[in-house]
């Protein structure tokens, strides 16, 4: 880095000059003060938000501290501001000319108490309800997040110094970069040529054993000589693609879930087109207890194990109430949920895009029957937009880096579609009007559901710091099912708080060997445990029905009564 130019040094003001900022911001000092006891002084009524005593005490703290900035970057005398721990691990300003520079420590830290300033204002409104205030800190938080300095050239070193040494070429670079996202319609996050489905994603070998219009179900090939009698059934999310748990082989669940002797059946979703305009709840409610009745018929055996995934979980949910209804809860041995919701209240920042105008903007786009996957692409970016879209602007779009190589992120990217009538019927049925926890406010395949009188053994996953379906609203699962249930914390979120493989070491889970009544209790007495939460899961499982069978005959894909379609992972994870 030796021969790169030097940040261009800030003149050292002359003393004519410093008398002369002294006297500015002696002067600026002056007013403030004067205004607020001007303002403190009349007789007429505050006006809550503009003249009321909080706010100009607040006003004049920020212009105290807006001229305390400029009298450190003129003069060098006064101290620097105190950080907080999450403003020193800001990544946007890793950096060491943000603070090095006075000019660029100024504008940090004038964008820091600018922040503050208006987050603190949001938390000052008056007369807004809980829900209100949330979704002003939301709107708050997301355009702070595009105002940052590190988002524009002329305000962010790295990028002066970037256009210097190139003459401009990552300008140019990173024009082609936002061009080619533009022509996409979607913001790009990986190098697209890293990876490919059936290359070095989704590669446990399996046949396809069932195709229909909305799925296919994937048999995995076993590799041990004995497989537990009780096969395991998983649904995926449709609102994104199955191989999220068959990620590179070394982070593979389904790759590890087979090499502990499970016979493994996925569910593979169709990406809607058109012709599932039509396509409701009810169908894919249908097509879980199908795939179930599939597996059974396959193998011969009375039940299967389940998981469901998010929205996937949600459904089984249901499906599980249905059954029961039905008189056939035994045919599923017990249910894992990942991450999975049933009562909405808590839903966290998903619960801002089911408003009457964000569900009128949906109508407008869904008119061919289908929402196209990269609106759902773009409404998860904005919920980390610091991350999932600034951090990329800064680096491929500024200072024109090429795209890493991400296996998560490629997946991330890999957009499927959605039936336009199931998908509103979801942000309005469950996130917005929270029925699915209302005992028979919803029906499905002709029958109310219940979550009450689901007492299916159920092992429940939730992740730490999951920002789509946060803990709290997990842990509705424990409240509305009756039956035996183990509840997991994991560390980390929605994907890494589930794709974390025993061998990585990674994160960590919590587990509280007593009953509690509450996520509150449940943390204040859990035990942590370092690594995969993935042992504790198999562990589990194996209590439920520990025998084994040989892992020959209809164990095998395409050996059975079935006969395969194809190798995994099939087609419709293909289809674009």
């Amino acid at each position: 880095m030796a021969d790169m130019p030097d940040m261009p040094d800030v003149a050292v003001p002359s003393l004519a000059d410093m008398q002369h900022w002294t006297w500015v911001l002696g002067r600026a000092q002056q007013m403030v003060l004067e205004q607020g006891l001007d303002v403190a002084g009349k007789a007429l009524p505050p006006i809550p938000g503009v003249t009321d005593p909080d706010t100009v005490a607040r006003a004049r703290d920020f212009w105290a501290d807006s001229l305390g900035l400029w009298q450190r970057m003129l003069t060098g005398e006064a101290p620097a501001a105190a950080e907080t721990p999450e403003q020193a691990r800001d990544k946007r300003f890793k950096d060491p000319r943000w603070r090095e520079n006075p000019v660029f420590d100024w504008i940090r830290q004038s964008y820091f108490l600018l922040s503050d300033q208006m987050l603190a204002q949001v938390e000052a409104v008056q007369g807004v309800d809980d829900k209100q205030r949330e979704q002003l800190r939301f709107a708050a938080r997301g355009f702070l997040d595009a105002m940052s300095p590190s988002n524009f050239p002329a305000t962010n070193p790295e990028v002066i110094e970037k256009t210097i040494e190139t003459g401009g070429e990552n300008l140019l670079k990173g024009l082609h970069n936002m061009l080619a996202d533009l022509g996409r319609g979607q913001l790009t996050h990986t190098d697209a040529g890293a990876f490919e489905v059936g290359r070095n994603l989704a590669m446990t070998p399996g046949k396809v054993v069932l195709r229909t219009d909305l799925y296919e179900l994937i048999q995995y090939s076993p590799t041990t000589e004995s497989v537990l009698a009780v096969p395991l059934v998983i649904f995926p999310p449709w609102i994104n693609r199955f191989y999220i748990l068959d990620l590179t082989p070394e982070k593979s669940f389904i790759r590890w879930a087979v090499e502990q002797g499970i016979t493994v059946f996925m569910v593979s979703w169709r990406s809607a087109d058109a012709s599932m305009k039509d396509v409701v709840w009810d169908d894919y409610i249908a097509a879980q207890i199908a795939a179930i009745d599939t597996v059974r018929a396959l193998l011969d055996v009375p039940a299967a194990h389940v998981i469901g995934y998010c929205v996937a979980g949600t459904t089984l949910a249901a499906t599980l109430a249905i059954l029961a209804a039905r008189g056939e809860a035994a045919k599923v041995t017990s249910a894992t949920f990942f991450t999975a919701q049933v009562d909405f209240e808590k839903a966290g920042e998903l619960l801002h895009f089911v408003s009457d105008e964000q569900l009128a903007l949906l109508d407008s786009v869904t008119k061919d029957g289908f929402l196209d996957g990269r609106y759902m692409a773009a409404v998860f970016n904005q919920l980390r937009g610091r991350d999932l879209i600034w951090n990329y602007v800064t680096n491929n779009y500024l200072l024109g880096k090429d795209y890493a190589p991400f296996d998560l992120l490629h997946w991330n990217g890999d957009t499927t579609n959605l039936p336009a009538t199931w998908h509103r019927q979801y942000l309005t049925d469950l996130y917005r009007d929270n029925l699915l926890s209302k005992a028979g406010a919803l029906s499905a395949l002709g029958t109310p559901i219940d979550l009450g009188k689901v007492a299916t053994p159920s092992y429940i996953q939730a992740g730490r710091e999951d920002h789509i379906a946060p803990p709290e609203s997990v842990w509705a699962l424990m409240r509305l099912f009756v039956g035996e249930k183990r509840f997991v914390l994991a560390g980390s979120g929605h994907i890494a708080g589930v794709v974390n493989p025993p061998a990585a070491q990674k994160y960590q889970y919590w587990l509280n060997p007593v009953p509690v009544e509450s996520l509150a209790d449940f943390v204040a007495g859990a035990v942590e445990t370092k690594g995969s939460w993935w042992p504790d899961w198999i562990d589990w499982l194996r209590a439920r029905d520990s025998a084994t069978v040989v892992a020959n005959g209809a164990r095998i894909p395409g050996h059975g009564a079935i006969a395969a379609l194809g190798d995994a992972p099939g087609d419709y994870v293909r289809a674009r």
